[in-house]
């Protein structure tokens, strides 16, 4: 294929996540020194950045502070959580977006994002070659949810993991403080699929885990879930107990809807969830007695910085620069994803591989049933052996004073 020159746009979609920023100046810096790329362009907030005409030049911007990317936690183009109708019932969008596009000379789109994000980029990608305008179109993954098809994991999951089991690491300690009875409820994130509640096993496998893991993999049984964390409380005045967000029952029905059911949604018309752990607590201490706490981990699991995988944040850095070099060589139409090797020392390694964007689009990876144990509450050796490795590494985020120092752009307008 002859070489492709003209400028590159680069966003950020969906929830933060503490390395989305590594793979986005993985993305910006192998751009900003590929001769095919004369120009780089950040889209503020995602596609809705490209849809106002919201660009900043990139490299305008001061080598050395960007480089601080590679260590600041969430969005530093800043996100969005807009979707993009079907081109075949509207196509406004599109035509803004190609209008943008043969505006600045783009000839290379890049968005970095989950689920939701991939299939804005597979639209795009299609639309582009049915209107016949050459722009090759990459999708850079990132979810700390780690459900995307394909990869082994996901550029954000091993962090996300890793702040989980220290936490849980942590409060284990703390909840065994004083000689009175708790039982202690944590909250995970995870709407579908339980790969972050499932890291609480990390913490349980050094010694200093929950008792009970529960997932949205499998069915939620209120009946039984006050039982075993009686059963557990019992016999040793304390229990720790991790669960995820989307936890529901037997028909689908979200646990957290039993509180809330006038929920709100988001654009893609997903139930907003949140409260799970205060709602569960509230039940344990009705049955129980017990002084009973409820700790929802929240936005701190996304954007513990402080507490990122190296790993993830070197792998993140090479999904963003493997990106632009493929695109650079003729690639479009697919996504940067994982395959785990394994390496000359007969340890975890990783590999680039591509995967279709339809295909990532449209289907969502959860954590595998053998590896959750018989009773479904709890994760078995699988697990831990799979995600072990993701958490390697302290991050060298750089500190002033005594806190971090993070990314100031200047955010020079296109």
């Amino acid at each position: 294929m002859s070489e492709l020159k003209g400028a590159c746009i680069i966003g950020q979609s969906g929830g933060p996540s503490a390395v989305i920023n590594a793979s986005a100046y993985g993305a910006i810096k192998t751009a900003l020194d590929n001769p095919s790329v004369t120009r780089v362009l950040g889209a503020l907030h995602g596609i809705k950045g490209v849809l106002d005409d919201d660009l900043i030049d990139m490299g305008k911007e001061d080598p050395e502070e960007l480089a601080l990317m590679k260590y600041t936690p969430s969005s530093a183009l800043g996100s969005c959580r807009y979707k993009l109708a079907d081109p075949d019932e509207d196509d406004t969008d599109y035509k803004r977006i190609l209008e943008i596009f043969k505006k600045y000379d783009v000839r290379y789109f890049f968005y970095n994002g989950g689920n939701d994000s991939m299939d804005t980029c597979n639209k795009i990608s299609k639309y582009m070659l049915k209107q016949g305008y050459e722009c090759r179109v990459m999708g850079i993954p990132k979810t700390i949810d780690n459900d995307l098809y394909g990869t082994d994991h996901c550029p954000g999951f091993p962090s996300a993991a890793k702040y989980i089991a220290t936490s849980c690491m942590e409060v284990y300690r703390d909840a065994r403080v004083y000689d009175t009875g708790m039982v202690t409820i944590i909250e995970c994130m995870g709407r579908h699929a339980g790969w972050l509640t499932a890291a609480a096993a990390l913490a349980s496998y050094k010694g200093n885990g929950p008792d009970l893991i529960y997932l949205p993999e499998t069915d939620f049984d209120m009946d039984k879930f006050i039982a075993s964390v009686q059963k557990i409380y019992n016999e040793q005045k304390k229990c720790i107990v991790a669960v995820s967000e989307g936890v529901h029952d037997s028909e689908g029905t979200f646990i957290t809807e039993y509180a809330n059911k006038n929920a709100a949604k988001d654009n893609f018309g997903h139930t907003q969830l949140g409260g799970l752990a205060a709602f569960l607590a509230a039940k344990v201490k009705e049955a129980t007695g017990a002084k009973v706490r409820g700790i929802e981990l929240s936005l701190l699991q996304r954007c513990a910085a402080h507490c990122a995988s190296q790993t993830d944040i070197d792998e993140s850095y090479a999904a963003g620069e493997a990106a632009v070099l493929n695109a650079v060589a003729g690639i479009t139409d697919k996504m940067v994803g994982y395959e785990r090797v394994t390496g000359p020392d007969g340890k975890y390694a990783m590999k680039i591989k591509l995967f279709d964007l339809a295909d990532v689009a449209n289907t969502e990876k959860k954590v595998p049933l053998d590896w959750i144990n018989e009773t479904g509450d709890g994760l078995n050796e699988k697990f831990i052996e799979y995600a072990l490795p993701l958490i390697q590494g302290e991050t060298k985020l750089t500190h002033e004073d005594g806190l971090p120092r993070f990314v100031n752009l200047k955010m020079v307008k296109a």
